[in-house]
């Protein structure tokens, strides 16, 4: 049975575990133990009802699986339905139609398997446990997409937060699926405010009963660990959880193929799910004997251990991922040492890519095998640009925004929101930092040829010098050239970028990419009183109006020595 002791939950602490719509990876709010117990509960069985297959966990969650399409029609926890809204139930991708669908015992775990080409899913449930355990095998792209949404039906839980909108009073402002309140506020499914790293679980909470999905390790997914995708959304009209796998939005890898899973749904008294629940604590070794098409049990993976990194900026976090064609990982380094630890990797070759904050800085090849454990030897930083000498620097090269102008706000709200500074103003450099002046994205039709005033002394106006801008991402093929006082430099050739929107989808998560321009001592101002101009436009040949003209988004800007 659930160990969970129910605890009532301020009004305080119920909005700090709903408003923000993501729970981070240990969030510690009430109730957060237990749900692991595998001892037989009373009641846990199943039967048939002639339309699905009905799952009951002996533990107060009642579940059904349509027969004919696979979907999950059904949560009922403690007598209460939680699922469906709009006549639609709960699916991967949009639904499979129609699938073949089988269910079998094995000692106290019930496994029900739906299969329709492509794609077969799979859930499971262990007796005396509120979880349902889902598995998603998807072997070729003949589906647009893989994800599994959880619909829930609206009013059981607070509507609140970023990704929560009101379809009866807010208005439709950008595609559909971004609202605006009469109080100036953005709202949009895709305003969670996260990164793949940032998380283990999202969810709902009222405060005497909570519903969680548990995410994956994400293995065959793509776009690594800073990926942003939408996690949740709620509305007048109903709510939805999603386990985001690759979904064609801002995706800057091939999609990966093969089994995912598992990712959890967990009902709790109210608090957060138990951290055992976790992808990288969660006990599988109940599934190895299930035969779910493509699982790896731990004794089929290897592990990649790191002594450390030289040459890190102690002002930032750093990451070490893995990638290859088939499955990707990536474990936080630590502060000061840098040392890491990636354990539960598939066997194989992977490009190992160390990241100061976004930004890769280093790689190099690494090899797995499967129960090995491949040791490192510290690692030296070869690649970060901000060792370079440099006259001035906006921002700082860590493969974001931060610190720009509304480059936090741009992760759950829309350019146009009440809360956003103005996105025009021109930069003067020489009294102090100016990063917070520079705007984080520049738009052909909104803020183009944002000026930077600077001076430079005689010896630094008598050489050439290279001017660096990084960008993180690019909206329709947008890419900077500058003007210095009367020098115009070459269009640059645009890099590699999604091609869906993502500025003004909380992601400014792309290719990070470097731009030379090499300015010649002619360019600049002989008078070394008089303010050297730079200016930024945004070109391309394509065309857009307002937020959803040709766009980038800035690391880092700077004039080297």
């Amino acid at each position: 049975m659930s160990t969970h002791k129910r605890r009532r939950l301020s009004r305080r602490r119920v909005l700090g575990a709903t408003a923000i719509g993501v729970a981070a990876t240990g969030a510690a709010v009430a109730g957060g133990t237990g749900l692991l117990s595998t001892a037989s509960a009373a009641g846990f069985g199943h039967s048939d009802d002639g339309r699905n297959l009905v799952v009951d966990t002996g533990a107060g969650l009642v579940f059904k699986i349509s027969k004919t399409t696979g979907d999950l029609t059904s949560l009922r926890y403690r007598g209460k339905e939680y699922e469906g809204y709009g006549g639609r139930h709960s699916h991967v991708e949009s639904g499979l139609g129609s699938a073949t669908v089988t269910l079998r015992q094995s000692g106290q775990t019930i496994l029900v398997k739906a299969t329709h080409g492509a794609i077969t899913q799979w859930y499971a449930a262990r007796s005396g446990q509120n979880n349902v355990y889902l598995w998603t095998h998807k072997a070729d792209a003949s589906f647009t997409a893989t994800r599994f949404l959880v619909r829930l039906k609206p009013g059981v839980f607070p509507n609140e937060g970023p990704d929560s909108w009101i379809e009866s009073s807010d208005k439709v402002i950008e595609a559909g699926d971004v609202w605006r309140r009469a109080d100036g506020t953005t709202h949009s499914k895709h305003y969670s405010g996260k990164r793949v790293i940032d998380y283990d679980h999202i969810g709902f909470t009222t405060g005497e009963v909570g519903l969680w999905l548990v995410r994956s390790n994400h293995e065959k997914a793509s776009g690594g660990p800073f990926y942003r995708s939408l996690l949740r959304h709620s509305n007048d009209k109903g709510a939805g959880l999603y386990e985001i796998l690759h979904y064609h939005q801002a995706q800057t890898e091939p999609e990966r193929f093969g089994l995912q899973g598992p990712y959890v749904l967990a009902f709790t008294d109210g608090g957060a799910p138990s951290p055992a629940l976790a992808h990288d604590r969660l006990d599988t070794s109940w599934v190895d004997g299930l035969g779910i098409t493509g699982w790896v049990g731990r004794a089929g993976r290897g592990k990649v251990a790191g002594v450390g990194l030289k040459g890190m900026d102690p002002k930032h976090a750093y990451t070490v991922g893995f990638a290859n064609a088939d499955a990707q990982y990536w474990a936080r380094a630590a502060a000061g040492t840098g040392a890491f630890s990636c354990k539960g990797m598939l066997p194989g070759t992977y490009t190992l890519t160390v990241y100061k904050g976004e930004l890769a800085v280093h790689t190099r090849q690494v090899t797995v095998t499967a129960g090995g454990s491949t040791a490192l030897n510290t690692l030296t930083i070869t690649g970060d640009p901000s060792a370079a000498r440099t006259l001035w620097r906006l921002g700082d090269w860590d493969g974001t925004p931060r610190g720009f102008k509304n480059a936090e706000l741009m992760t759950y709200a829309h350019p146009s929101d009440g809360r956003a500074a103005k996105w025009t103003g021109d930069i003067t450099l020489g009294g102090g930092d100016q990063t917070a002046t520079f705007p984080a994205y520049v738009w052909q039709d909104v803020n183009n040829g944002v000026r930077v005033y600077f001076k430079l002394t005689a010896a630094q106006a008598a050489a050439a010098h290279t001017l660096r801008i990084g960008v993180t991402d690019a909206f329709s093929n947008g890419r900077p050239r500058v003007t210095v006082n009367e020098w115009v430099s070459p269009v640059p050739l645009p890099p590699k970028q999604p091609s869906t929107r993502s500025l003004t989808t909380g992601s400014y998560r792309g290719n990070n990419h470097m731009f030379t321009f090499q300015v010649p001592a002619s360019a600049w101002k002989s008078n070394t009183s008089g303010y050297n101009v730079l200016r930024i436009d945004v070109v391309s040949g394509s065309s857009g109006t307002a937020f959803l003209s040709p766009g980038t988004s800035f690391d880092c800007v700077d004039l080297l020595a």
